[in-house]
């Protein structure tokens, strides 16, 4: 044992299993073929163990290490897996398959073979056969085949023709002929033929004459003067179908022209980016007062025998004349006094070079005919005149220049902070406003730098934040927060990742001063104007149906913590709480989510506008309380009031300001009434299929039918209210199929059981149907043993195969990780060596 043990490597060996070789059954196989059944295998009693290793290393290792590749072979061959079928049929089967399909690819595009096609009468079979008619090559122009004794003496040298009439002159005279004497008969044949030819082409020709003679005689017998009836019903019976006229006209119709491919989104971006360029550097030149003259185009020079072929008009240039009481008027056109304004400007400007120039060279002598000389009226005149046009022409220069200064410049640079922003949009107007913003983003596209996405991701951070200060402003600008919501979505579908960043920190804001509230206080407050805009503006920017957002879901929980943590202390109060109500709504209008806090809150207002608070079957939540004064803020204090109140949209300004006024406050108490009974219909109609809908809207209902003062209301509110509770009604009764929380206790049977004897320690008797079952039974459990045992040492087979890689890996690496060490090592031995050197 201990030298088994040494060649073993100090294990315990395994017992060698030995078998009796006459006891070895072999079935032999002479080919191997893949997918095929065979009793080939060597069977050796007691040896199973290794057999089925053997058998599941074939089969299962190998599609374990094929599993998730895609280069697996499979013999889709006819019949290879079929056993019903012999080898010779699947080979003959084979073979006429391979016909069928030559044959198919050869014969596709044969037509039958019955039919023949012909062209203008002639077969196409004769005419791809190129037998066609050779022009002679007379004079005469006429086509004919040249004869055989022609072609044979030009072409050929004589020699067949010379054999050919040997032969024949053999037959007749037995005397040959001389080359001359054929050469001779062969052109009086040719001549004769030519004279034969041109006695039936005049044979032709009269024929034709006579023809025409006779058809001109004949002519005037058959277009004779018909009638006008005649004439109308030959109309009526050649009258074209609808059908031949509207293929005449596809006849004439325009074909579609190929247009130009469509261009991406960088190179608009960059022809727009050059364009804006170009823009803003007219406007500089045009702020600098560089006005660039129109380049008139100069006089070819015309020799004196042009002939002036290629002149056009570009317009009629010639004059109407017309008469006023006997005296022509002559009008000019306004082109004409276009150009008699420009000429006049250019001479005044010639003028004045040229009295520039003078003043320069002269001075000294004008001074001296000062003394001298005193000038004359007109030359005093004709100066000032000069002076003031000057003086225009500078004043027009210089407001032509403030005017565009006043011109919004075409490229903009990104700004880098919100201070930038703001100075770039103050005191414009919104139009002013949207196009600058536009401006910036078409300078600055992401497809023309790499740094121009970032800084526009920017820019929607400051659009965002300067949205936020619109509407704390008072009075609200939300006209031009409604206009800055286009851009903000256009950023956002450009930079979606990073809006919803800038998005959710100022959502994570709000909700931090919230809790920081709620931590000293009990209760918070309603947030600002600025909070509900941006509320508004992210179910704009964002998808409110999805089952779960980044944005959105985070919003949808703030507002609920609003409706439920918010007291409500005033009627502004109220009107934040139903703007919030009115958001609800919005976000939930394609998910149809059940959202319990605007239930509750709809029912906490309406028992706001109850007088007598001594209602059952109604509960109210936080912020709401059944008593006090802060129960009846919607309560009418003067009946008159609702007489004089007329159905508005409630304006945003009253969040900020309250008013003073007895009857402006029971005119917000109705149209806050007027809201919640409308968002209260709207919940019933979203909320209508639930199967729990008669125990959510109950309390609504008991409150809107019993104790809701509508006897004082105008009378659109009564209609209202009587609306809703329609609504609520007919939801109601749509109640939805529900099944029974148990089953139906089945009736009593009085039949009476027979229980049959058994007789315990021997197998009973039982009929053949019977034992057959059992049978099958029997054999199902066995199978299903046998099954569920090899599935669990497939399993274990894959699970140690699984673990011989991982351990082969492990090893790999650790060798690699020792030869790491083993080489840093060495490295570091070599520099202190290298370094007690130097030292």
């Amino acid at each position: 044992m201990g030298k088994a043990a040494k060649r073993r490597g100090g294990g315990v060996a395994a017992p060698s299993v030995r078998g009796n070789p006459f006891e070895v059954k072999v079935n032999r196989q002479k080919f191997h073929i893949l997918g095929r059944k065979t009793r080939h295998d060597i069977g050796r009693p007691g040896v199973t163990r290794s057999k089925a290793h053997k058998k599941r290393t074939q089969t299962l290792l190998k599609e374990y290490k094929e599993k998730e590749k895609s280069n697996v072979f499979k013999d889709k061959r006819f019949g290879e897996y079929d056993t019903k079928i012999s080898p010779e049929e699947k080979m003959m089967k084979r073979f006429a398959l391979e016909q069928q399909k030559n044959y198919e690819k050869k014969n596709i595009y044969n037509l039958n073979k019955g039919e023949y096609l012909t062209h203008y009468g002639h077969s196409l079979a004769d005419i791809e056969k190129l037998n066609d008619i050779i022009d002679s090559d007379s004079d005469t122009e006429e086509r004919g085949a040249l004869s055989v004794e022609l072609t044979a003496a030009h072409f050929g040298g004589g020699g067949l023709l010379c054999k050919k009439t040997l032969t024949e002159h053999q037959n007749e005279d037995k005397k040959p002929k001389s080359r001359k004497e054929l050469i001779e008969e062969l052109i009086a044949k040719s001549k004769q033929e030519k004279r034969e030819r041109q006695t039936q082409r005049e044979n032709t020709l009269e024929l034709t004459e006579r023809l025409n003679s006779d058809w001109k005689d004949i002519q005037a017998l058959l277009f004779q003067k018909t009638s006008k009836s005649e004439t109308q019903n030959q109309v009526e019976k050649f009258k074209p179908d609808e059908y031949d006229m509207i293929v005449r006209e596809l006849g004439f119709e325009m074909k579609a022209q190929p247009s130009g491919r469509m261009k991406t989104e960088e190179e608009l971006a960059k022809e727009e980016q050059k364009r804006l360029l170009q823009l803003e550097a007219d406007r500089l030149h045009r702020m600098c007062g560089e006005y660039e003259l129109e380049v008139k185009k100069k006089p070819k020079h015309l020799s004196a025998d042009d002939l002036a072929d290629g002149f056009l008009l570009d317009k009629d240039d010639r004059q109407l004349l017309s008469y006023n009481d006997g005296k022509l008027n002559i009008e000019d056109d306004k082109d004409e006094g276009e150009c008699v304004e420009r000429e006049k400007d250019n001479s005044d400007e010639e003028e004045s070079k040229e009295e520039t120039d003078t003043t320069d060279s002269h001075s000294d002598f004008e001074a001296d005919e000062e003394h001298t000389e005193e000038a004359s009226p007109n030359e005093e005149q004709e100066k000032r005149s000069k002076r003031n046009k000057n003086e225009l022409r500078t004043n027009k220069q210089d407001s032509n220049k403030e005017a565009v200064k006043l011109e919004l410049p075409y490229f903009f640079a990104v700004p880098e902070s919100y201070e930038q922003l703001k100075a770039l949009l103050l005191e414009r107007t919104i139009e002013e406003q949207l196009l600058v913003i536009e401006r910036i983003q078409k300078s600055n596209h992401p497809s023309l730098a790499m740094e121009n996405k970032a800084k526009l991701e920017k820019l929607f951070k400051f659009l965002l934040e300067y949205a936020g200060e619109l509407a704390r402003r008072e009075p609200p600008e939300l006209k031009t927060v409604d206009k800055l919501v286009m851009p903000l979505y256009d950023l956002c579908q450009m930079f979606p990742k990073a809006s919803s960043n800038h998005v959710k920190l100022v959502l994570q804001d709000a909700i931090h001063d919230m809790e920081e509230i709620l931590a000293v206080k009990s209760h918070a407050t309603f947030p600002g104007l600025d909070m509900l805009i941006y509320l508004k503006i992210i179910a704009v920017l964002f998808p409110t149906s999805d089952f779960w957002h980044p944005v959105v879901t985070p919003s949808l929980i703030y507002m609920s913590q609003l409706l439920t943590k918010c007291s409500v202390t005033t009627v502004q109060d109220v009107v934040k709480g139903l703007l919030v109500c009115c958001l609800f709504l919005d976000y939930i209008s394609l998910s149809q989510r059940f959202i319990p806090e605007l239930v509750s809150f709809l029912l906490g207002v309406l028992h706001m506008a109850i007088p007598n608070k001594g209602v059952q079957g109604c509960t109210l939540v936080y912020p709401f309380v059944p008593l006090g004064k802060l129960s009846d803020l919607l309560v009418l204090c003067d009946k008159g009031d609702a007489e004089t109140w007329q159905k508005q949209n409630i304006p945003f300004h009253i969040i900020t300001r309250s008013k003073d006024n007895r009857t402006d406050m029971n005119h917000l108490r109705l149209s806050c009434l007027d809201l919640c009974l409308d968002l209260v219909k709207r919940c019933a109609v979203l909320y209508g299929s639930l199967p729990s809908f008669n125990e959510i809207m109950q309390p609504i209902h008991i409150l809107l039918s019993a104790h809701l003062p509508v006897t004082g209301y105008p009378t659109y509110l009564q209609e209202l209210c009587d609306s809703v509770l329609k609504q609520l009604k007919n939801q109601r009764q749509r109640c939805s199929l529900v099944c029974e929380k148990k089953k139906p206790v089945p009736l009593k049977l009085f039949t009476p059981k027979i229980v049959r004897v058994l007789e315990f320690g021997r197998k009973q008797e039982s009929n053949k149907r019977e034992q057959e079952r059992k049978r099958l039974v029997h054999k199902h459990r066995r199978e299903l043993k046998g099954a569920v045992r090899e599935i669990r040492r497939d399993n274990q087979f894959l699970a140690r195969m699984q673990l011989a890689e991982i351990m082969e890996r492990d090893s790999e690496r650790k060798r690699k990780v020792k030869q790491l060490f083993r080489s840093l090592a060495q490295q570091e031995g070599d520099w202190k060596a290298m370094k007690r050197k130097k030292f």
